[in-house]
């Protein structure tokens, strides 16, 4: 018959056997915490929030194909990205986003974007 459940380690013996596992779960735990609190900071740098807002620029004709999409990490830094779209062309711009403002002029569409990743 097969052994399915074949265990390799043996099982403390006494007291001074289970003292010793006890230490090495409690090593094995802060260790673990360690890594755990080492992924929470790294996690903040990830891009995590997104914000979209879908308009038209242009009046005279057309529907909202132009957007504004905002990614930013949990400080608020980031980058918003907008594309213009009219029947004749397509532009896209973007702009680096730091704590939820920019230095370069935003529009209101960009704002927009940036306050729905912000509030998410």
């Amino acid at each position: 018959m097969m052994k399915i459940f074949n265990k390799t380690k043996k099982e403390p013996q006494d007291l001074k056997g289970v003292l010793a596992s006890f230490e090495k779960l409690s090593s094995d735990l802060k260790k673990i915490s360690q890594e755990l609190t080492g992924l929470k900071e790294q996690n903040k740098k990830n891009l995590q929030k997104v914000g979209m807002v879908r308009f038209n620029p242009f009046k005279e004709g057309g529907g909202d194909q132009s957007f504004s999409i905002a990614v930013l990490d949990d400080q608020d830094n980031g980058f918003v990205i907008t594309s213009l779209y009219s029947n004749a062309n397509n532009r896209v711009y973007a702009k680096p986003v730091a704590n939820g403002v920019s230095s370069y002029t935003l529009s209101q569409e960009e704002k927009e974007a940036i306050n729905k990743a912000i509030n998410i």
